[in-house]
């Protein structure tokens, strides 16, 4: 029998499923196959499935495989590898909305690489990995399994395996909110000066507009703080007013500067003094407000 497993990983992984189930349909895989689907919506006339199952009924499954399937995570592949089993892993991929990110290629890469396991990349070719499974004799896996996924987790750091989004993902979604704090502030701004409105009221109402927007955005989006309680609320809140009320004065300083002084247009000069604040905001509530998750 070859055990199929996806875990418990929230989102669909049909593809390995589909793939599978067409190599049935071509008598390529001739064996029974019982498949673990967990969130993945997939039905099979060739694939005996199930979702979830208590720890010690999938164990059993593993124990009476002759091969296990499984994706990129670290759990299905120890499970199976504690049990002296072939595994074939295959990673879940971000651009099929598989996982957030990339990250199963490394493990599944590193693992393989270690020789506990057998890669699975095309698809199309499940058969004949199956027949290497048969005859492979993966390297035991030995007590100290918490100091290899050490060394996993290291490795994978150390040489920046992760997806180039899962590295600047902060950044770019502070940039992504920066620029829309921005128009807030620049549409309420110039709103405001059509309505006639004093060039320093203007600029602290469309401030204070954007700094709402901001705070929210920021804590709950870019930098994901984990504060609940009214305290570090009110603490977070408080300090990021200061932040801002510091970079308001920044911003007021600037377009006066630019407008009275160098004589660029309220505009251009509105724009460019945001870029200064949005840097000087970054570093503040990258250090000294927000708590990460």
């Amino acid at each position: 029998m070859i055990f199929v497993t996806l875990g418990t990983q929230d989102k669909e992984f049909p593809r390995l499923l589909k793939a599978i189930d067409k190599q049935i349909e071509e008598g390529k895989i001739t064996e029974r196959v019982v498949a673990q689907i967990g969130y993945t919506k997939f039905s099979s006339k060739n694939i005996e499935i199930f979702d979830f199952k208590s720890p010690q009924e999938v164990e059993e499954y593993i124990k009476e495989a002759s091969i296990v399937i499984t994706h990129g995570g670290v759990g299905s592949i120890l499970d199976s590898l504690k049990h002296n089993k072939p595994v074939i892993a295959a990673a879940r991929l971000k651009k099929y909305k598989e996982h957030a990110n990339d990250h199963q290629i490394q493990i599944v890469k590193k693992y393989a690489k270690e020789k506990y396991i057998l890669e699975l990349k095309d698809f199309n070719q499940i058969d004949r990995v199956i027949r290497k499974a048969r005859t492979f004799k993966p390297k035991k896996m030995v007590s100290n399994n918490e100091k290899f996924c050490s060394r996993l987790e290291d490795y994978l750091k150390k040489n920046e395996h992760v997806s180039w989004y899962n590295k600047y993902r902060e950044v770019l979604m502070y940039l992504v909110f920066g620029v829309l704090t921005t128009v807030v502030n620049i549409v309420s701004f110039y709103i405001l000066d059509k309505l006639g409105v004093s060039l320093y009221v203007n600029n602290f109402i469309s401030w204070a507009l954007s700094v709402i927007f901001a705070f929210v955005t920021n804590k709950l989006v870019v930098f994901e703080s984990k504060s609940t309680n009214k305290k570090d609320l009110v603490r977070e809140f408080f300090t990021f007013i200061l932040a801002r009320i510091f970079s308001l004065v920044v911003d007021m300083v600037a377009i006066s500067l630019f407008i009275n002084v160098l004589h660029i247009g309220k505009m251009i000069s509105k724009i460019i003094s945001n870029v200064i604040v949005i840097v000087i905001n970054y570093i503040f509530s990258k250090l000294f407000i927000f708590k990460k998750k």
